[in-house]
């Protein structure tokens, strides 16, 4: 005879059973343990220099541009793919790792260019700017927390479909657009609502319009000169 458990799916939305849960238990915003590190050691660990970061980043955008040259004159070959390939590993893979440490302010010192570089990786990245940083900051607050981190990124029991999609950046792509419609006319979702703060709401608007414009020039230069190359 076979016993067959019960499988519990959890809720992992941020305004359901799950989120009233965490907070009863305290584990919203609760108090763990920090490391006895003293603030001389912290402010050593923490030491940030502008010249390394512009130095990578330089390098990154130039590697970026010299793969799409390339791509763009090997047009029409079998050739272009090699350009191509390496253009879209540089744009679509790296610039995560972009996002996030600028997102912390820890690329570079100085706190202008982090943001410039966070903002400008957050659409390469296919992340909205604000909303992330809020999302971002909830889950380093509430790391795997059930119905208050929302970036838990595997579920259990685990969605392999999901898995699947998210893989190849299918479901995590149209989640994006939808987004990003919903919210150039100011649809803020009940979920980011309890991570976002109202103060913050018109820039998720504001950006998502930005995203929407860009999208819209592209396409609109591309139906004019008739081709999706650039030039």
């Amino acid at each position: 005879m076979f016993l067959v458990n019960r499988i519990h799916i959890r809720d992992y939305s941020l305004v359901g059973n799950e989120a009233a849960i965490a907070i009863e238990k305290g584990l919203a915003e609760a108090a763990w343990y920090a490391a006895p590190v003293s603030r001389r050691e912290i402010s050593t660990l923490l030491e940030r220099r502008d010249g390394p970061a512009l130095r990578d980043t330089l390098l990154w955008f130039l590697l970026i541009i010299v793969s799409g040259v390339c791509g763009f004159l090997l047009w029409g070959t079998w050739w272009a793919l090699l350009p191509f390939m390496v253009y879209g590993v540089l744009y679509a893979s790296t610039s995560d790792s972009r996002w996030h440490e600028s997102g912390h302010g820890t690329a570079f010192k100085t706190d202008w260019m982090n943001s410039v570089l966070y903002e400008i990786a957050s659409f390469m990245v296919l992340r909205e700017s604000t909303r992330w940083r809020w999302s971002h900051t909830r889950h380093h607050s509430d790391t795997l927390i059930v119905g208050r981190d929302p970036e838990i990124a595997v579920t259990r029991p685990p969605d392999l479909l999901g898995l699947f999609l998210r893989f190849f950046g299918i479901n995590t792509t149209y989640r994006f657009h939808r987004n990003v419609l919903r919210h150039s006319v100011g649809w803020i979702g009940d979920d980011e609502k309890t991570f976002v703060p109202e103060s913050e709401h018109g820039k998720v608007v504001i950006r998502a319009r930005i995203y929407l414009a860009v999208y819209a020039s592209v396409i609109a230069l591309s139906v004019c000169t008739g081709s999706i190359l650039p030039f």
